[in-house]
């Protein structure tokens, strides 16, 4: 405290000020096992706290000082920014935002002279010191008052107030009248209608009539509620026609616009009618929380995200649902599907071995391929086909859609019918894809040893092909990989889908002028609709093309030697080299371990791919880690006591009395302990 002089320079007062901090907020050097170590720490703040207090007011010299260094540092700071940009987004789009706060953790920010937003940072670095200011009393919080202010301080604030309102009402009718604001605002209405240019013209009033005026403040009070909820409408259009991360953005920093005007309006309010404490009290608070989660990256990107994961989550969800068997028929139905899949994939495997290996550059190599995957996944689909281990990043989402009422034994069993559901689709397509693909990979390699009289691979190419696959090698590690690119590819599908929708596409298409003038207004929206239906799905197939084909070559450019190896496309590439080989090679140890790598690569890549996308889900639904891990134990039990059950269909009329009302008793609902015991005892394992 003696330290403190009014004729030094103005950092060198902030810098005593951020001293003063360093020293109430140290930790006590000694502290008892067993204590509550947070607890703790806040309680000797505050005992710092009183005591400093307590010994200025023993020591009036030392006080005038000091308090005279105060107030002349808080006369010379420049304040609106405090009130009107700590904690608030500044930048107007998300990625600048972003790009923003990064550079905030990685580069030192220059110092500002006389700024009191960046001497209150340095003030308060933890957000600890939040929970600190709230130990506070009303008492201890007067003191620190008069220490610091005076009356023309108080005039200073109060102006400071009114110059962060006006500012911020401006920030708010700049994103509120915007043409996409207001695209999404039903009635649609003109500028000066909108609460947000309504809410300037009150706020002006409000602050011309003073802050005595009851009728003013209501009305200024009205109107951000009205603007909280417009900012509830865009979040409504958005969940249904689309979402846009920027645009999430700007609402939310619109919302905590709002919020921060609501705050100041009360303190301008409270500091009228003399009873300010609490109001500055908690101004304080919410200056110091949002401060740091400002600075968070993490926060963010979680914010701006969490609705568009959701939204993809939904969307995959409607499209998982078709490739999900709940009985014998749907079945039949996948397996059907999977057995064209399976027969054109023999064609892409065959076109693969072909293609040049080490002849041309890596990215060539890489792009070879992605055309060769294209085009044959692209061939699946026109075929009503289906391609094994690209379902689980679809149906997982389904699942999750169906994780209600969990805590209840019938909704846990419902939860594990679905998912033995979802697995016996997953072998069903399996199981259609491997059917069809070996007998036609011998067809192809019969037919053209006759043909060229030639084997479809070459001796030394085919033997390195089948220990590629070997159950001993990176087999399984490629396998992951692969049902991590499956999973990505369906994120792409959920992207491609929200875009068409946000921008409405498909209004655009069925009224663009040069397809209805070449097609007709009929055929233009037949087209249209049929794109929506589509466009994901394409964008899937796609996406997977690419990656499958130059994942592997960047990553190798990396220095990370990673492949992919598909199921389908692995017991293909087998088939080829073995008939290529003769059937001597049946005899041979390095077949079976290529055979035991396929099997254990199919396996890989529905669980990696299925894991991912419920992952996601779950997290996007909030759905509870102690859930998760009562559903993942339930599970593991029942695939442990009957795995034929995950692979085989159900007989309908097994599935109709499972259903049966009169087969379910109704046990309390402690007897769902999530250790597989509940669906026991309603019988669901029948």
């Amino acid at each position: 405290m003696r330290r403190a002089s009014p004729f030094a320079s103005w950092s060198e007062r902030a810098n005593w000020m951020i001293d003063i901090g360093i020293w109430l907020r140290r930790p006590p050097t000694h502290i008892r096992p067993g204590r509550d170590i947070a607890d703790v720490v806040r309680r000797a703040k505050q005992q710092r706290t009183q005591f400093l207090l307590d010994w200025l007011d023993n020591n009036r010299d030392v006080k005038r000082i000091v308090q005279t260094t105060l107030q002349k540092t808080l006369r010379e700071a420049v304040g609106p920014e405090l009130f009107s940009a700590t904690g608030l987004p500044r930048e107007p789009a998300f990625f600048s935002e972003l790009w923003e706060r990064i550079t905030r953790l990685i580069l030192p920010k220059a110092a500002a002279k006389q700024e009191l937003s960046v001497l209150f940072a340095a003030m308060f670095p933890d957000a600890a010191d939040a929970d600190w200011l709230l130990g506070l009393d009303q008492a201890t919080l007067y003191r620190i008052w008069k220490l610091c202010a005076d009356d023309g301080i108080s005039h200073g604030v109060q102006q400071q107030l009114d110059e962060a309102l006006i500012y911020l009402v401006t920030m708010i009718i700049a994103t509120g009248i915007s043409l996409e604001f207001r695209h999404r605002l039903e009635p649609h209405m003109p500028l000066q209608a909108t609460p947000f240019m309504a809410l300037r013209r009150e706020l002006e009033k409000y602050l011309m009539a003073g802050p005595r005026d009851e009728a003013a403040l209501r009305s200024v009070r009205m109107l951000i509620a009205v603007c909280q909820a417009q900012t509830d409408r865009i979040y409504a259009h958005l969940d249904e026609h689309g979402v846009s991360v920027g645009l999430v953005y700007k609402v939310e920093r619109m919302r905590a616009q709002l919020l921060r005007m609501t705050r100041l309006i009360d303190l301008r309010a409270a500091l009228a009618a003399e009873q300010s404490s609490d109001q500055i009290h908690a101004l304080l608070v919410d200056l110091i929380e949002a401060h740091h989660r400002r600075s968070s990256v993490h926060g963010l990107v979680s914010r701006s995200f969490s609705l568009l994961a959701r939204k993809m989550v939904e969307r995959n969800a409607d499209r998982g649902e078709q490739y999900v068997a709940r009985d014998d028929g749907g079945y039949r139905s996948i397996f059907t599907s999977a057995a064209r899949g399976g027969a054109v994939t023999a064609i892409t495997a065959l076109v693969k071995a072909f293609l040049p290996v080490g002849g041309t550059a890596r990215f060539f190599e890489g792009a070879f391929a992605s055309m060769n995957y294209a085009a044959g996944f692209l061939a699946i689909s026109a075929a009503g086909g289906t391609l094994a281990a690209t379902q689980p990043a679809v149906t997982g989402p389904a699942l999750a859609a169906k994780m209600h009422a969990l805590d209840t034994v019938d909704g846990l069993r419902k939860l594990l019918e679905e998912i033995a559901s979802i697995l016996r689709s997953q072998a069903a397509a399996v199981f259609g894809n491997l059917v069809t693909v070996v007998p036609t990979m011998l067809v192809i390699a019969a037919g053209w040893l006759l043909i060229a009289d030639v084997p479809a691979m070459q001796p030394e190419k085919a033997v390195a092909a089948i220990e590629s696959l070997s159950l001993l090698g990176p087999t399984p590690l490629y396998a992951a990989f692969t049902g991590i690119l499956l999973w990505l590819s369906s994120l792409a599908a959920g992207f491609a889908d929200n875009w068409f929708a946000l921008r409405k596409l498909c209004d655009a298409l069925a009224h663009q002028r040069r397809l209805v003038h070449v097609f007709g207004p009929v055929r233009a929206e037949r087209f249209a609709r049929w794109m929506e239906a589509r466009f994901a799905h394409i964008a899937g197939i796609l996406s997977l093309a690419l990656l499958m084909g130059m994942s592997p070559v960047l990553l190798q450019f990396f220095g990370m030697p990673l492949d992919v190896r598909h199921i389908t496309l692995a017991a293909g590439t087998l088939t080829a080299a073995a008939s290529s080989l003769g059937w001597e090679v049946l005899l041979t140890p390095a077949f079976w371990l290529a055979a035991g790598g396929i099997l254990l690569t199919g396996v890989f890549n529905v669980g990696v791919g299925f894991a991912c996308s419920l992952g996601l889900a779950l997290r996007a639904r909030g759905i509870p880690l102690r859930m998760r891990r009562i559903v993942a134990w339930a599970v593991l039990r029942r695939l442990a006591s009957a795995p034929w059950k995950y692979l085989f269909p159900e007989r309908r009329q097994r599935i109709a009395e499972a259903h049966a009302p009169a087969e379910l008793p109704s046990p309390a609902p402690e007897e769902v302990d999530g250790t597989g015991e509940a669906e026991r005892r309603t019988g669901s394992d029948r």
